[in-house]
């Protein structure tokens, strides 16, 4: 390949939202080791495995983030319930430490492999899987090219495009074509996602809904939950969690706009909690009180910011209170964070107006009244305040927010329907393999 075309093809699969590894491996396999992963494992990610393959059918299952995991966390158990054997891959440590906590005797853990040729060999040859389901938005190339080599079905769940990744997609159709045709099935979220994946050649392609409706709340700690009631005790408070860079000045300014009226503590939990000591420096420069969970500290009638730097503990944040700001819909072109979680626990949603990666979710709870979008920080600041002093609004968009939920389940049974071609021989063979395995040793 010349120099002006290796730079073309990677210049190509960059904007399409992905990465052509073949071409710059060893820079890439280098940052994705040092540092980013448990370094006692990081041979996962070069594809060697770190634990024995079972007997028996195995579908590969791959969720990048947190997010992505707990929305399949229902369907993995579906299938296990089938006795199908699942190997899960995840890409972040926070990832593999919310699978161990929440799945650790239901599946098989390994980081994914890198989307370089050999690791992926190395791993497809390991494992044998019989299917790999894939949820949300990541496209590798290598990985789709080795599965289809092999014959082994390659299914999205949960699917979506961004309007950004679409229009990078449409600009090389021909590489496009060349992965989505590759798919045996794709369970999109929406019906714009799936005209989208259709558009870019995949086929064929269903509607299921947002598997994130079906999940469960995310849990707490009971104990830890009662302690912050009774320190808080009679003031309000509002949450403005999932937050990125810029948001929480944001947040700050809305608290030092309320607080001579309503006298309320903020709860801010950052959407990455490695960010903490930058923002905590910000809110005490602005002559605020900030309690951090990271160091247990207690919340006293003087704290203004209580500081959710901690991972795995929305539910925690979220009963807490009523009124919930969702993130990266303030500060970023292109957005927006799951909004689910706080609506099914009792929440009234806010949200700035870029929602474009929760844009479904947004429509059914905006339509039934369970979500506001607001334009600005001024705005965010007279919607908290509203909420804060007029209960009967407060509760009005609660119980709007839990009937947009009901709505919207449904996704799993939609989702294990479509898969039923693929898994339902698996379960077949999952419950023949001890019937076969007796009936040797009788023989012999």
């Amino acid at each position: 390949m010349s120099s002006g075309l290796a730079r073309t093809a990677l210049f190509s699969y960059r904007l399409a939202g992905i990465v052509l590894y073949p071409l710059v491996g060893p820079y890439l396999s280098y940052r994705a080791i040092k540092g980013k992963e448990d370094r006692s494992r990081r041979l996962e990610r070069l594809g060697y495995a770190s634990l024995p393959r079972p007997r028996g059918p195995l579908v590969w299952m791959h969720a990048a983030s947190v997010g992505e995991t707990i929305a399949i966390m229902p369907l993995i158990r579906e299938l296990r319930r089938r006795e199908i054997h699942i190997l899960l891959t995840t890409g972040t440590v926070t990832s593999a430490n919310l699978v161990q906590s929440r799945l650790a005797d239901e599946v098989i853990h390994q980081y994914v492999p890198l989307d370089v040729k050999f690791p992926i060999k190395r791993f497809v040859a390991y494992w044998k899987p019989d299917a790999c389901i894939t949820a949300e938005s990541e496209i590798w190339p290598t990985t789709v090219s080795e599965l289809a080599r092999r014959y082994i079905p390659q299914i999205r769940v949960n699917a979506r495009i961004s309007d950004r990744s679409f229009d990078r997609w449409r600009n090389y159709g021909s590489i496009a074509e060349a992965l989505f045709e590759k798919m045996a099935l794709v369970v999109a979220q929406s019906d714009l996602d799936a005209e989208r994946f259709r558009d870019l050649g995949a086929w064929p392609v269903i509607v299921s809904g947002n598997l994130k409706s079906d999940t469960d709340p995310p849990p707490c700690d009971e104990t830890l939950l009662a302690r912050y009631r009774k320190e808080i005790g009679d003031r309000q408070t509002w949450a403005a969690i999932s937050t990125f860079d810029g948001e929480e000045q944001a947040v700050a300014t809305v608290h030092r706009a309320l607080k001579p009226k309503n006298g309320q503590l903020t709860i801010l939990v950052p959407r990455h909690p490695d960010r903490a000591d930058a923002i905590e420096t910000m809110l005490k420069e602005a002559g605020l009180t900030v309690a951090r969970r990271s160091r247990n500290d207690p919340l006293t009638p003087e704290t203004d910011i209580f500081l959710g730097d901690s991972i795995g503990e929305m539910g925690l944040y979220l009963r807490l209170t009523e009124i919930a700001f969702v993130g990266k819909s303030l500060a970023a072109a292109e957005g927006g964070q799951n909004p689910l979680e706080p609506a099914m626990l009792g929440c009234a949603v806010l949200s700035g107006p870029h929602i474009q990666n929760f844009r479904d979710a947004y429509q059914h709870l905006v339509r039934k009244g369970g979500a506001r979008i607001v334009r600005d920080v001024e705005m965010l600041a007279k919607a908290v305040h509203y909420l804060m002093i007029n209960d009967l609004a407060r509760r009005k968009m609660v119980d709007s927010g839990y009937d947009a939920m009901e709505e919207m389940r449904g996704a799993l049974s939609k989702t294990v329907k479509a898969l039923e071609p693929y898994i339902n021989p698996l379960t077949v063979s999952a419950r023949l393999q001890p019937k076969a395995a007796t009936a040797a040793a009788a023989v012999r």
